[in-house]
């Protein structure tokens, strides 16, 4: 009977294979609910770094609305297509009307020398004519060798090789059998002409110039130039494009609160967008909610509505500059009524948003090391929250995330000696049944045996003679 497979059950009769499987399903239940485990942990992992992710964007939010750069902002405009404007960070306000007399363009010259061709032959093909040339630039002379063979097609490269000419050189096909050699200059400006060779070697296809602004009238106004098409100085920190000339351009600078109104909008917008995560994923009336019941993120949900209906401004809260709660959990922001109070009084609603008193300490004198600092601004009051939360080291969701991974490490490790036990199992009780097969067939064999000697005995009759 030896090497009987214990799933046929041939001799007892008994499906062996079936019977085992059953056993270890019963034996399995510890690692099945140590998987079911698994996966909770491994969802609130998951959890916790999708809201972690909401408060950075909380975090970024707020950071912008508290920025100082953020409450001065300006808005540049120009009259014309011609004329692009950017205004940056402390930008003056203010308007200048000028000409756009001429655009900055970039110095080109053409050989007069015409090198000939025939059939398929290319600047390759056809000799320079010299060991070198010289280019001039100011009042510097380089002298460039041309290399190679001394082709026209060598010369090209020699230029365009010397990065310190700033020059990009071609050979033009001027007719099917005629190359002419152009060079120009990579940057615009006066500054930036040059000559090649001897000055009646080459013709001028361009000349090299600033572009200029005339400021007022002509003959009272001032002129202002620069080698590129970007002007940065006519206004404070307004940067001034042109692309062609244009009479009687008018830009201007003035405040834009609209650019403050949007990053408020940026900030009530992240907020909402983390208090629907944090009610999702804490619902306690949804059967697929990560975290349900999570006290700890309730609390981080109140904290946000916190900010905002536990304002301290004696001037007053954050509604009167268009921030309030609404009656479902959410902050609603009347981007009209913020900038309505913004340009009237400026002060208090830049304090509403970014507010941070400093109070005297236990000495009750201002200005000493044991003073308490207080954050009052909804602005602030975010963006301190959402450090604590989200900080990479120290935030709560991070520790959270960490511990829910940690304890889904120690799960998966305890799974894995499951596996080892069940399959040590597994065998036992295949050995078993193996072995209660074999010795029903040693039994079998023995009963097959001795009936074959009981049939085999004599027969005994008796009768009367």
């Amino acid at each position: 009977m030896a090497g009987m497979s214990v799933s046929t059950g041939l001799i007892s009769g008994m499906d062996t294979a079936s019977i085992i499987d059953q056993l270890m399903q019963v034996e399995a239940n510890s690692q099945t609910l140590l998987s079911q485990r698994l996966s909770k942990v491994q969802s609130q992992a998951t959890a916790y770094r999708a809201i972690n992710t909401r408060f950075d964007a909380l975090l970024t939010a707020a950071k912008a609305v508290t920025a100082s750069t953020a409450w001065n902002p300006v808005k540049a405009g120009s009259s014309s297509t011609a004329v692009t404007t950017s205004a940056g960070t402390g930008a003056s306000t203010g308007s200048v009307t000028f000409k756009v007399d001429n655009v900055a363009a970039a110095h080109s010259v053409i050989s007069d020398k015409i090198w000939a061709v025939t059939g398929t032959q290319t600047a390759a093909d056809v000799s320079y004519g010299a060991a070198s040339l010289d280019v001039t630039v100011g009042a510097t002379t380089k002298t460039v060798p041309v290399g190679g063979t001394g082709s026209l097609a060598d010369a090209v490269k020699a230029i365009n090789a010397d990065a310190t000419l700033k020059l990009s050189a071609t050979a033009v096909k001027v007719s099917a059998t005629e190359y002419r050699l152009q060079v120009t200059a990579k940057e615009t400006g006066a500054d930036a002409a040059f000559d090649v060779g001897p000055a009646d070697d080459f013709d001028i296809v361009s000349q090299g110039v600033n572009a200029q602004l005339t400021v007022g009238t002509a003959g009272i106004g001032y002129q202002v130039t620069s080698p590129t098409n970007t002007f940065t100085g006519l206004l404070d920190g307004t940067t001034i494009t042109v692309t062609e000339p244009a009479s009687s351009v008018t830009v201007t600078v003035a405040e834009d609160p609209s650019a403050v109104a949007g990053k408020v909008n940026g900030l009530v917008t992240s907020a909402n967008a983390l208090l629907d995560a944090l009610s999702a994923y804490t619902s306690t009336s949804s059967t697929s909610a990560a975290l349900k019941g999570d006290a700890t993120l309730r609390q981080l949900a109140s904290q946000v509505l916190d900010a905002v209906s536990g304002m301290s401004v004696a001037d007053g809260s954050a509604a009167v500059a268009g921030l309030e709660l609404t009656k479902d959990g959410h902050l609603k922001f009347t981007q009209d009524t913020f900038i309505a109070k913004l340009t009237a009084d400026p002060t208090l609603v830049k304090n509403l948003f970014t507010g941070i008193t400093t109070a005297a300490g236990a000495d009750l004198i201002p200005g000493n090391s044991d003073d308490v600092t207080s954050v009052t601004g909804v602005a602030a009051k975010l963006e301190a929250l959402a450090k604590r939360a989200s900080d990479s080291t120290t935030g709560l969701l991070t520790a959270l995330a960490t511990s829910s991974d940690n304890s889904a490490k120690d799960l998966t490790d305890r799974i894995a000696d499951w596996d080892v036990r069940l399959e040590l199992r597994r065998n036992a009780l295949t050995r078993q049944f193996t072995a209660m097969e074999t010795a029903l067939g040693s039994l079998q064999n023995q009963s097959t045996w001795l009936n074959g000697q009981l049939a085999a005995l004599p027969s005994w009759s008796s009768s009367k003679s």
